[in-house]
């Protein structure tokens, strides 16, 4: 599959081997359309971002688009004719067994770890920070508001040091969980807040416990990798005097020591960037996914390590993942976590297409086959070399699988807690909303980018008008500025939370 696309007057055929087109503008019914060799006449009006047929198609027969099956025609579909959930349905069914088929295509091994400078901290276990924060991290969400406070009266206290660039910001992230909770999901609780915790961008960090949640301090703390517990404070407020004037000094203590930190020049290697889509529409997948596929492939070959996640949203193509893993083991580590999230949603007689969402359809993706195959371009064509569970550390050069859903902030923050210092985030619609590492926010269609631009940081409808090669060169630069301390659109605007992912009972 090409991640390399041609911009066509009125219609996009992504692959040579497409069955349908893509509307790159709104066409009336009756217009005549032509895409490569093909011609055709409209039978409906075609939105923006929608499919149009190619060629007419038998009941039950595939539609193909990046290349691949997106699902089969539910009725015959002519030439022209509008192709979307009327006439088109998933062919997507449990879980497979799957059979390695390694890609020669993809990139075995770093290639240089030389290139692109950027400036950020290098810490003393020898990761890289875009940020020098001090996160305040409750245990528990009875103390979600305490922990807010803690951190919005630091931020006031420490004022002029945030404006010299001395530190970057103190934050808490707040959330409703460490308590009532038994067994594996009190363990991903743990494990998320862990891994958070640990994250280079975080200086210093506060864990604020209450005392008596299932989510006890000294078990975090001991979850939490040796090399990152030296920054680690924590407090117990049942057990404190004045819990807010004892945080406040633990904080005021952690900024004095993240003041010393100074940028300085770090190699594309260093950086590690969690891939993220959210709000997909049909120009996802030509235009946003495929430019952080490109970058995923030149921060891989550089050394530095991109991670994927959202593992409902490879389901119907996977196989274009698996083929890339870099061995035996990893290639039966990812098939083995594809295949858990399916037995996650029929244990719950949910059926696996369960996806796209409603924005996602209004925007154009009919199944999820079609929203898989753009997403997983956002991986490029870089070696798997890693496969993660939930809260572990990317720390192995290359691709890393992570294990988290597709929901925006669970898996953004299950990036952040894999050691992402920078999430690059495509969309088609639209969100606001942050996270833990600066989230990039790049939008897929130049409408978007133009009606919000406090939401969105960088407009990928370039790589369609001034080609791939151009939007790859602005887009690196947009990276490598914000990398160096270049605010986004939803840290300039204080959007940025956490969410935790929640699997089981709640006593």
């Amino acid at each position: 599959m090409s991640s390399e696309v041609l911009a066509q007057p009125d219609a996009l055929q992504v692959h040579a081997s497409d069955s349908v087109a893509v509307a790159l503008r709104a066409l009336p019914a009756g217009e005549r359309v032509r895409v490569g060799s093909a011609e055709v006449v409209l039978t409906h009006d075609i939105a923006q971002g929608h499919k149009l047929a190619l060629r007419d198609h038998a009941p039950a027969e595939p539609v193909i688009k990046y290349g691949l099956q997106i699902g089969r025609a539910t009725q015959a579909i002519a030439a022209g004719e509008h192709v979307h959930v009327h006439n088109l349905a998933t062919a997507l069914d449990g879980e497979c067994v799957y059979a390695r088929r390694p890609d020669v295509r993809a990139i075995r091994k770093p290639a240089s770890t030389t290139g692109p400078i950027w400036q950020g901290y290098r810490r003393t276990d020898g990761r890289a920070a875009t940020r020098n924060e001090i996160w305040v991290l409750p245990t528990v969400g009875c103390v979600g508001l305490t922990a807010e406070h803690v951190a919005r009266a630091a931020q006031e206290r420490h004022a002029a040091l945030i404006a010299s660039g001395r530190i970057d910001g103190i934050v808490a992230f707040a959330h409703p969980h460490g308590c009532s909770q038994l067994g594996d999901d009190l363990a991903g609780t743990r494990a998320l807040l862990a891994g958070l915790a640990a994250n280079p961008n975080a200086a210093g960090v506060l864990l604020l416990g209450l005392g008596c949640e299932s989510n006890q301090l000294a078990d975090l703390m001991s979850s939490i990798p040796q090399a990152s517990r030296a920054k680690v404070r924590t407090l117990s407020s049942q057990g404190a005097g004045d819990e807010l004037a004892e945080a406040a000094s633990l904080v005021d203590d952690m900024v004095v020591e993240a003041a010393q930190a100074r940028r300085e020049d770090l190699p594309l290697s260093a950086l590690v960037a969690g891939l993220k889509c959210g709000g997909s529409d049909g120009f996802s997948g030509l235009t946003a996914n495929p430019l952080l596929g490109r970058f995923s492939d030149r921060l891989a070959a550089a050394g530095g390590i991109p991670v994927l996640t959202e593992i409902p949203e490879i389901f119907g193509a996977e196989d274009a993942l698996l083929g890339r893993a870099a061995d035996e083991p990893t290639f039966e580590a990812a098939a083995s976590l594809i295949n858990r999230f399916k037995r996650y949603y029929l244990d719950q007689g949910l059926p696996v297409s369960e996806n796209p969402s409603p924005g996602n359809i209004a925007g154009g993706i009919t199944t999820l086959e079609e929203k898989s195959a753009g997403a997983v371009q956002k991986a490029g064509s870089a070696t798997l070399t890693s496969v993660l569970a939930y809260g572990e550390q990317a720390l192995e050069p290359g691709l890393a699988l992570l294990e988290a859903p597709g929901n925006d902030a669970v898996s953004s923050t299950a990036l952040a807690a894999a050691g992402a210092t920078l999430i690059l985030f495509t969309t088609g619609r639209g969100t606001p909303l942050g996270f833990p590492a600066p989230t990039i926010k790049v939008a897929s269609n130049r409408r978007l980018a133009e009606a919000k631009p406090h939401w969105m940081d960088f407009d990928a409808s370039c790589a369609l008008e001034e080609g791939p090669a151009a939007a790859d060169d602005l887009f690196l630069d947009a990276v490598l500025a914000i990398a160096s301390g270049r605010k986004t659109a939803s840290e300039r605007s204080g959007q940025r939370a956490i969410a935790i992912w929640k699997k089981g009972v709640t006593l």
